[in-house]
């Protein structure tokens, strides 16, 4: 479930946000940059490589990835209450069904999407229904957006005591620059 998530908050960053790092980016709208994004989001996701993505999968993740970034957002600022309706009309959308489903000789796996669907289906139902377990475990706690200025992305916080508020060092790193700045000023 953490690579769902995770994968969720990788698409996001990737295809839907605007603010990276103090920078302001465009997100993707080619089918190529979109493409590259998505390998992107996979890797970073941690995901093997053997999950293969041609264009015509990965153009219909950046409108459900805006989709989904709202619902994060949600999350991040503990409206559990929107992000429910966010979740609960992706999941109508993309008929996510919990099931059980797996490959012989293997146990099966919990999926929220059919057997033998696409990767994209598959990706489009279980994203959201990744991130809905999490909410109905009252674990929005742990979605987070980046508290350094210029920085909009989103993460999901698998520390000990939930205190993360930034994406990455880098970010850390330049807020703890700038207040430094600030107090000798």
């Amino acid at each position: 479930m953490i690579n769902t998530v995770e994968l969720a908050v990788q698409l996001v960053n990737h295809l839907a946000t605007a603010r990276v790092r103090g920078r302001t980016v465009e997100p993707p709208t080619e089918a190529a940059e979109v493409h590259a994004a998505v390998l992107a989001a996979r890797d970073e996701a941690g995901l093997d490589e053997k999950t293969v993505l041609t264009e015509g999968d990965t153009e219909p993740l950046a409108g459900f990835s805006v989709e989904l970034g709202r619902a994060l957002d949600a999350c991040a600022d503990q409206d559990v209450a929107g992000a429910a309706d966010l979740l609960n009309d992706l999941m109508a959308r993309y008929s996510a069904v919990p099931n059980l489903h797996g490959f012989p000789g293997q146990p099966p796996t919990l999926a929220y999407h059919p057997a033998g669907a696409g990767l994209l289906a598959s990706w489009r139902a279980d994203l959201p229904a990744g991130v809905a377990t999490l909410v109905g475990l009252g674990q929005t706690h742990r979605f987070g957006r980046c508290t350094a200025e210029g920085c909009d992305l989103v993460f999901f916080d698998r520390t000990r005591n939930a205190s993360r508020r930034f994406c990455g060092v880098g970010c850390q790193n330049r807020a703890k620059a700038a207040a430094y700045r600030a107090r000798r000023a």
